[in-house]
């Protein structure tokens, strides 16, 4: 049997149909969405095994694309260990004891991966639906999760974050040990269950200079992407305003590397060497645009991506939540064409 056309892609082959999903994909732009989450808290909703399933499930059914991303939040794995972090609208993820002292990572890293079960069994109604359509797993890099503790609430420049890594590195260390195991955790749950392949986060990786990834987070990236690869899946590491690290992201032990919408996927191709299958990487902002203007630039994208060995369109972050459906369900049949 041929396998999907998403990891035909993953593996380094072209398909016969070019492949396309979109981070943010199950969300805030679906009204379907908005009617089952009325009322229901985001980790709660993340931790309902038929709510979560549904949501994942959703976007698929619409729009047609070519994998499902599992319905969670970087969060999840936090909150299942026992941190007291809450998501606040309008806000974002707020921790309510930030990590800022050797005393405090000590109290941190006492805490245990938490009962995933609910996770587990919200990937198993997931992939009973699918049937061939993959699904992915994901989680936050060690990076993201730490910066999020230590600042404890969502940043600009992360200086907090920065100045811990630089100020204490012994307990910066020991921070992201604890967060890239976290995170492997959450991941491997989702694999174990069903997921065939798996994507990394690290949204604010674009926050440091190439020597700082370098030394202070791509090798517990690295931990985590070991975890999940010794399981026999693909895995994307994918972060934002990280043109200029592309290559070490690579390096921490990714199959498929993730591309946001600052760089072209040819130059991100020719910063890697021609050897790397490339994600992405419509500008979300383009989704609001006129549909010609829309459509002339994903086909550039395209053609930008066929440089690679293989490429999978995706967006170069996440569906904005006032993205109308239509659109998305549109550009999906026009990729397809392609």
């Amino acid at each position: 049997m041929t396998a999907p056309a998403l990891l035909e892609a993953y593996s380094g082959r072209r398909p016969e149909r070019l492949p396309v999903w979109f981070m943010r994909q199950a969300g805030r732009s679906l009204p379907e969405y908005r009617a089952l989450r009325e009322g229901v808290g985001m980790i709660e909703s993340c931790l309902r095994p038929d709510l979560a399933a549904e949501i994942t499930l959703q976007p698929v059914r619409r729009h047609g694309v070519d994998a499902a991303i599992f319905f969670s939040d970087i969060m999840v794995p936090l909150h299942l260990a026992g941190v007291d972090v809450t998501i606040q609208p309008g806000v974002g993820p707020v921790v309510a004891e930030p990590v800022r002292s050797a005393a405090d990572v000590d109290r941190l890293v006492d805490h245990q991966p938490g009962d995933a079960s609910a996770v587990a069994e919200a990937v198993r109604i997931v992939v009973a639906e699918l049937d061939e359509t993959p699904l992915i797993g994901f989680a936050g890099a060690p990076f993201t999760l730490a910066a999020y503790l230590v600042e404890g609430r969502p940043s600009r420049d992360h200086l907090a974050a920065r100045t811990l890594m630089h100020a204490d590195p012994e307990s910066w260390r020991r921070l992201m040990r604890w967060a890239a195991d976290i995170s492997a955790d959450f991941v491997r749950t989702q694999v174990r269950a069903g997921a065939r392949a798996a994507q990394l986060f690290d949204s604010w990786a674009g926050a440091l200079s190439l020597d700082d990834y370098a030394s202070h987070a791509a090798p517990f990236s690295a931990r985590t992407l070991a975890q999940v690869r010794s399981l026999g899946v693909p895995v994307v590491h994918f972060g934002t305003g990280t043109g200029e690290l592309l290559g070490a992201m690579r390096d921490a032990g990714a199959d498929v590397v993730g591309v946001d919408y600052r760089i072209p996927l040819d130059e991100a191709n020719r910063r890697l060497g021609g050897t790397t299958v490339l994600q992405g990487n419509i500008d979300p902002a383009l989704l609001d645009a006129p549909w010609d203007v829309l459509e002339a630039h994903v086909r550039d994208v395209v053609e930008r991506g066929r440089s690679a060995p293989a490429h999978v369109v995706n967006l170069g972050h996440g569906v904005p939540p006032g993205t109308d459906p239509d659109v998305l369900t549109r550009l999906v049949a026009l990729v397809h064409s392609l």
